[in-house]
C-alpha cells in the first residue's frame, strides 16, 4: 500500500496545514454562559479541542476579543487560555470583528485564503466577519458544532445565512480529518488524538460553570 504524493500544500482545494488559518472570536464568559444552541460544557469541550487542533496542525491563529479593554467584558475562558495564552489577541469594541482594522489588517497579512472561523454568537460575531469575509474574496468554513447562538433557532439561522452566502460548513473532527490526510504523517497523529480526550485536569462541565 502506498499513498500519493502529497499535494501541493497551497493550492489543494482541500484544507491543509499551509493554506488555512484559524480564526477565533469572543469565548469569553458572558458570551459562553448566554449560548442555548447546545449544551455548554460539549460548546467548551469542542472550541478547546478545535484550538487543540489548529496548534497541533501550526495554523496561523487570529483571536479576537471584545470589550476587554474597556472593562465591559473579561478576557477568555480559561479553559481556552491556557491553549492559545501564548497568542497575542486583538480587542476591539466592534461587534463585527471584520470592522475592526487591527483584526481585518492582521488576517490579510496572513496571506491565505482560507479562514476556519469560530465565534460566539453565531447569529453576530460569527456571521457579519464571515459574511464580510466572503465578499472580499476569502475561503470561510465554519465548524459547527465548535460555535453556539443565543438560541438553536438563532444558531441555525446564522449558519443557513452564511451557508447561502458560500460559507463551507463543516464539523470540528472533518477538519482535524481534513487537516491530517493521512496517517503516514505521524508528527501530527498523538495531536490529532489528543483532541479527543479530556486530560491535563481540563474537565468541561467545570469549565463552563466557570464561564457562567
Amino acid at each position: 500500500m502506498a499513498s500519493e504524493a502529497i499535494r501541493n500544500p497551497q493550492t489543494d482545494h482541500l484544507l491543509t496545514p499551509e493554506n488555512a488559518a484559524f480564526i477565533i472570536i469572543d469565548y469569553q464568559p458572558i458570551q459562553v454562559s448566554s449560548i442555548r444552541s447546545m449544551p455548554r460544557d460539549e460548546l467548551v469541550f469542542n472550541i478547546v479541542s478545535t484550538a487543540k487542533a489548529a496548534v497541533t496542525f501550526n495554523l496561523p491563529v487570529i483571536h479576537s476579543t471584545v470589550n476587554v479593554a474597556t472593562g465591559r467584558n473579561k478576557p477568555p475562558i480559561q479553559a481556552l487560555q491556557e491553549v492559545l495564552g501564548h497568542l497575542p489577541t486583538y480587542d476591539r469594541t466592534s461587534i463585527n470583528s471584520w470592522e475592526d482594522t487591527e483584526f481585518k489588517e492582521a488576517v490579510k497579512a496572513l496571506g491565505r485564503r482560507k479562514l476556519i472561523m469560530t465565534a460566539l454568537w453565531t447569529e453576530a460575531c460569527l456571521a457579519f466577519p464571515a459574511l464580510d469575509a466572503i465578499q472580499e474574496g476569502y475561503e470561510v468554513y465554519v465548524p459547527v458544532d465548535a460555535v453556539g447562538g443565543t438560541s438553536l433557532a438563532a444558531h441555525e439561522a446564522a449558519l443557513r445565512r452564511v451557508e447561502q452566502a458560500g460559507a463551507k460548513l463543516i464539523s470540528r473532527v472533518q477538519m482535524y480529518c481534513e487537516l491530517q490526510r493521512d496517517w503516514a504523517r505521524e508528527a501530527t497523529v498523538p495531536g490529532f488524538m489528543d483532541v479527543f480526550e479530556s486530560h491535563d485536569g481540563f474537565n468541561p462541565e467545570k469549565a463552563a460553570e466557570q464561564a457562567a
